[in-house]
Parts: structure tokens; C-alpha cells; sequence
């Protein structure tokens, strides 16, 4: 509310006149602060930090993932079918027990069915670590230890579950690609092993995908070593879960093994401007006092918008004067 405050209405234009309590926000433009830029001394040890976090464009989310799944090609017979083994030598009970596994096709149905709920309904799940093993070897002195193998632990994934259960179908399946509950049958290798990669999501503010990939890893020669239990309880109206332990042979980082390329973000400082009116008018009630600016830019509205072609346009085009956003039309 302004101290003193007086008006009168001249040629239909109502004019004000007031002085404010606040005038903090006087020529703002000259605010030296405006000329600082934003975080700091980038030099200091916050500065730097604060660099790196822009690089980064923030930090990694823990919710930011996808996990993708494929079942293996399972079968073992049905790959050829019955007839073809036996002409090449097996026996035909030796080649039914074979064909007692999933073949490929109810393999690659299911997936397409229901792969990508089961991609969507993983809850958590962890990037599997890297071992080392060393040996220690003692010459003189300290012992020196010696790198000669290198391993990784299970990785255990949790998914919610549909009323029908059909995630678990979709890695109880998986394992009868392993073991056959008709012939008690253990398939080949290649039969029922696949991949799984794993995917930490980001946001590029250079790009206006929000989920793109900034890490991501393979894990090779994977199948489902257990499948957890469904468990059930009073207690609590939960959704139920259930977890699946993957074993695999090896893991690849993709853009490290695979020559990928990764996008980074800008370190730099961004600096803060003020927007400066446009016009010839513009400029003048710029170097007016405050009261007075606002009286005049009030007065200008009116007059842009009253001419014949401001009244067209809203008072978007005020001829001659330049430097005015276009029309757009």
C-alpha cells in the first residue's frame, strides 16, 4: 500500500499517482547480484562440487531403472522334432524324453505375451559386483597379492504379481526349459540360458527424453536358480511379491566393453539476466522514476490498444516504433 496516493481522470485515461512503501525493487538492473554467477566462486571446493554435480546433471536415483528379460530358446528334440533325431541315431524314447521340454515356440509366446509386464513389475533389483580374487605371494617384505580370478555373487530381483500370477508363470517357465517334470530330464546348456541387461535411467537437459540410458550392464549365460515363495498372511492387504535369484556366468559393462558412447552435461555456471522492456517508449520509461514509469506504461497500454491497428492486434503492433515482439498470426 503506498504512503500517499492521488489520481485524476484526464481525456479518459485514469492517472495515478503514489508513493510506495517498498522500494527494494528499484532499478533492479543495477542490482550487482544480478552480475554474480549463479553458485558461487566456481574455484572454491563447493564451487567445484557443485560443477560436478552439474556435469552429472544431478545425481542417480535408486528408482531410476529397467530391467530387461528374455526367455531362453528352450527345447532340446523339439528344436529338430522327434522324426529328424531319430534318423540321425537317437532312440525314439531317448528322443521323447528330450521333447518333454518347452519348445521355442511356447517359449517366444509367452514372451510376447507377457515379457514386458513382467519388465514393468520389477520392483528391485541389484547390478551384480565383481570379485577378485588374489593369492598372496611373499618374495622379501610385504607379501604381494596376486590377481588370478575374478567372480560375482548371485543377483536377486523382486516383482509384483497380478492376480492371475503370471510373473511367475513367466520364470517358473523359464526353469522348465532346465528340468522336465515328466521325463526328470535336465536340458543342455545353451537350451535354457539367456541375458538379462539392466539399465540406469537418467534425464539429459540437452535432449528432451526423460528416461534415457546412462549405465547399463549384461549379464550372460543367466537362468532363474530360484524362485522364491509366495507368502500369505491376515495381516495386511499388501501387493503380494515374490523374489527370483538369477545365477550367470559373467557380466559386461555396456559402454565400457561394447565402445558405447554416453552423453555428459555442461559444468558451467549459468548467469542471471533481467529482461529489458521493448520500444523507443520502452527505453524512455526505463529512466523515469518508479511512479511515474508505471503511470506511464499504463497510458502507452491504452494508446497501443485505441489506434486503429493496435485495436486489431490487442496492442501486439504499435507502428513506427521497432524492437516490438512480431505478429503472429
Amino acid at each position: 500500500m503506498a504512503i500517499l496516493r492521488g489520481g485524476v481522470r484526464i481525456g479518459g485515461f485514469d492517472i495515478r499517482l503514489g508513493i510506495p512503501r517498498d522500494r527494494s525493487l528499484d532499478n533492479v538492473e543495477s542490482d550487482p547480484r544480478f552480475r554474480q554467477k549463479a553458485g558461487g566462486n566456481p574455484e572454491t571446493t563447493i564451487g567445484r562440487f557443485q560443477s560436478y554435480v552439474n556435469e552429472a546433471e544431478g545425481f542417480a536415483r535408486k528408482a531410476r531403472f529397467y530391467v530387461e528379460f528374455n526367455l531362453p530358446k528352450g527345447g532340446g528334440a523339439n528344436l529338430l522334432g522327434i522324426d529328424d533325431i531319430t534318423q540321425q541315431g537317437m532312440s525314439p524314447q531317448s528322443a521323447e524324453q528330450m521333447a518333454s521340454f518347452k519348445s521355442p515356440d511356447e517359449m517366444r509366446a509367452v514372451h510376447n505375451s507377457n515379457g514386458r509386464r513382467v519388465r514393468a513389475f520389477c520392483s528391485a533389483i541389484a547390478m551384480p559386483d565383481r570379485d577378485i580374487q588374489t593369492k598372496e605371494i611373499r618374495h622379501h617384505g610385504p607379501a604381494y597379492k596376486i590377481a588370478f580370478d575374478h567372480k560375482s555373487a548371485d543377483i536377486t530381483a523382486t516383482f509384483y504379481c497380478d492376480k492371475f500370477l503370471r510373473e511367475r508363470s513367466y520364470f517358473e517357465l523359464w526353469q522348465s526349459a532346465i528340468y522336465s517334470n515328466q521325463s526328470n530330464n535336465y536340458n543342455f546348456y545353451d537350451n535354457y540360458v539367456s541375458d538379462i541387461n539392466i539399465y540406469q535411467l537418467g534425464q539429459f537437459a540437452s535432449r528432451n527424453e526423460r528416461d534415457d540410458i546412462t549405465y547399463a550392464v549384461q549379464l550372460y549365460d543367466v537362468f532363474p536358480k530360484i524362485i522364491g515363495p509366495v507368502e500369505y498372511n491376515y495381516e495386511a492387504n499388501a501387493v503380494q511379491t515374490f523374489t527370483v535369484t538369477f545365477t550367470f556366468r559373467y557380466w559386461i559393462n555396456y559402454f565400457l566393453d561394447k565402445a558405447g558412447e554416453i552423453g555428459v552435461g555442461n559444468p558451467a555456471f549459468r548467469d542471471v539476466t533481467v529482461k529489458s522492456g521493448y520500444g523507443a517508449f520502452g527505453g524512455i520509461l526505463n529512466k523515469l522514476p518508479p511512479e511515474l514509469r508505471r503511470v506511464g506504461q499504463d497510458v502507452l497500454e491504452g494508446l497501443k490498444r485505441r489506434i486503429p491497428i493496435g485495436g486489431i492486434t490487442g496492442g501486439r503492433v504499435f507502428p513506427p516504433f521497432g524492437n516490438l515482439p512480431p505478429l503472429n498470426l
